[in-house]
């Protein structure tokens, strides 16, 4: 499903996202500078579409978009910068 060209990962990344007044992610933009609602960046994900993030689901049972593991804070999606 990896759209791999020469060893690098050619899908879209999330590079900026949008908050609520409760600081919870609402919106993405991509490295191809789509912006993309709460939903739609999910079925993104959920379908491969999106470098470096991934789904789970919550303790409420509804599934959401988390950065992957990588030791890194700065590309954690709370740390993206606002748009």
């Amino acid at each position: 499903m990896n759209d791999l060209t020469g060893g690098q990962d050619t899908r879209e990344q999330f590079v900026a996202v949008q908050k609520n007044g409760d600081g919870d992610l609402t919106a993405f933009k991509t490295s191809n500078g789509r912006v993309l609602d709460y939903a739609t960046a999910l079925q993104e994900v959920q379908a491969g579409h999106i470098a470096g993030v991934n789904t789970f689901k919550g303790r409420d049972g509804e599934v959401y978009i988390r950065g992957d593991a990588d030791g890194d804070p700065s590309n954690n999606l709370d740390n993206l910068p606002i748009f």
